[in-house]
């Protein structure tokens, strides 16, 4: 089955199309099947790094003022679901894009030269450190802290934990208190977002043992009282945390486009097998109890690729996109797991062998159900801000 141009805004078809047509080539030079060998042997996605800025495709999302290709959120997007629908997704591209979003609202004109610009080129790769390991979802638990010295520097304590991509990334976009201990923490109080070089003494990796089919790997991140800059503070002191949030819409639409762009590539993988296959002279797709499974996921991620690309075009006309992103992430994440689902109820029992390739896709989307936001934290969302209800 060949994949669909997915059904954007006519102001973005261009766009849309220009990058589905860069990630063909793409594609062609680093297929899934090198993804996965990477993925195997432990190794990193370089040459795909490298293809994306030869592609131009990292400066998709950097306003051209900067010197980058434009494009917004629905730019990044078309991006995340084209490679996606290759099978392969570059984690460090969603990470990268969606952290330097805060430095472009939050920094300064030197610190998103540094830090935003520098991504155009592929030169920076950030990563994102929010979750701890007591705290989880309850970021105003975290204990990672930030004290002030006189001099102006901070020196940096505490423990972050499936931090993805660590070991690639130069910098980490940190959340840490930097309100004394036992002061209560709020989104407008007690927070501070830093910029941090990865290459500082103190800082300390811990590699976890995650089987997930990707080239990227998840860390434990200590910091020993690292020293840091005070130029690697972004925005103001104490409002760290609702500086973070102002890059998370975009991390719940780039999510969704990861989850349907795979959801696609499972379909896809199912529906030429169902055409092929079959044991008893007719080919197992004509049969409605696997047609049916088939046919209502197609339905499902279309619809969340609506909302998906609808939060982007919102948030890109500079509308609050909260609402329909954290939709979009929740249609996007269901929706790609039920196509997994049905992918493999059709292989059957090959679905289970890894030269199949279709038990390799699970992982990574049953995953997206909990990272980087859990769906039921989502559904409280909506039923607290969308439909008002009293909060969980």
């Amino acid at each position: 089955m060949q994949a669909d141009m997915p059904t954007v805004h006519p102001d973005s078809q261009d766009l849309v199309a220009s990058v589905f047509e860069a990630v063909k080539g793409i594609s062609a030079s680093f297929p899934r099947s090198l993804f996965l060998q990477r993925a195997r042997e432990g190794g990193h996605a370089r040459e795909l790094w490298d293809a994306l800025v030869v592609a131009d495709l990292l400066a998709i999302g950097v306003p051209e003022s900067l010197g980058g290709a434009g494009g917004g959120l629905t730019g990044t997007t078309a991006v995340m679901e084209a490679l996606a629908r290759a099978g392969i997704p570059p984690l460090q591209y969603s990470l990268t894009t969606f952290s330097r979003e805060a430095i472009l609202r939050h920094g300064t004109s030197q610190q998103i030269e540094d830090h935003v610009v520098a991504t155009i080129t592929g030169k920076r790769k950030i990563c994102l450190g929010v979750t701890e390991p007591e705290a989880g979802t309850n970021s105003f638990a975290a204990r990672t802290s930030a004290r002030k010295t006189a001099d102006g520097t901070y020196r940096i304590s505490g423990q972050k934990v499936f931090i993805s991509g660590a070991d690639e990334a130069d910098h980490i976009l940190l959340l840490a208190r930097t309100a004394p201990p036992g002061e209560k923490l709020s989104r407008r109080n007690g927070f501070g977002l830093f910029i941090v070089d990865m290459g500082l003494p103190g800082i300390e990796l811990r590699k976890l043992d995650i089987e997930w089919y990707a080239p990227e790997s998840q860390f434990e991140v200590f910091f020993d009282d690292v020293e840091v800059p005070a130029e690697a503070l972004i925005g103001t002191e104490g409002l760290g945390f609702d500086h973070i949030l102002s890059c998370l819409n975009q991390e719940r639409v780039t999510v969704a486009a990861w989850a349907l762009g795979l959801g696609d590539y499972a379909l896809n993988k199912a529906v030429d097998y169902a055409k092929i296959r079959a044991p008893f002279g007719t080919p197992i797709g004509a049969h409605q109890a696997v047609q049916h499974p088939l046919a209502l996921a197609k339905a499902e991620m279309e619809a969340a690729r609506q909302v998906m690309y609808s939060a982007a075009a919102t948030y890109d006309n500079g509308i609050d996109a909260g609402d329909q992103a954290n939709m979009a992430k929740l249609l996007g994440s269901r929706a790609a797991l039920s196509a997994v689902d049905s992918a493999i109820q059709t292989h059957g029992g090959s679905a289970f062998v890894y030269e199949t390739d279709v038990v390799t896709i699970w992982p990574m989307v049953r995953i997206l159900q909990i990272a980087p936001l859990n769906n039921e934290s989502i559904l409280n969302y909506i039923s607290e801000r969308v439909l008002g209800l009293p909060r969980s």
